[in-house]
């Protein structure tokens, strides 16, 4: 009974599913031609969302801690820190007296 049911239900899923995706041209189909009516409309469409961009105004970016940040503050640039003690150097350090590592 319970195979049955997960059956049922994965069919139930894969329906919608199956659906969404397009239609596969059959062997030997030739894909459709569009017209010159499509085609001019398409160009049109085209044409006017190009225009509907370019009458968007420039947007000037926003500093969402702008406010709360302020100008004077010094710009600190990261610098290289060195360690005070390289790896060879403790190396030696950690060495016995006779040469030997621990």
């Amino acid at each position: 009974m319970r195979v049955f049911l997960a059956a049922i239900v994965i069919a139930l899923l894969a329906g919608p599913a199956f659906a969404q995706s397009p239609a596969i041209p059959k062997y030997g189909e030739a894909p459709k031609e569009k017209s010159q009516q499509e085609l001019a409309a398409e160009r049109q469409a085209e044409q006017a969302y190009q225009k509907s961009l370019a009458r968007i105004p420039e947007q000037k970016p926003t500093d969402p801690w702008g406010s709360v940040r302020s100008d004077s503050a010094p710009k600190t640039v990261p610098s290289k820190t060195v360690a005070k003690d390289p790896p060879a150097k403790r190396a030696k350090a950690d060495a016995k007296p006779d040469g030997a590592p621990r």
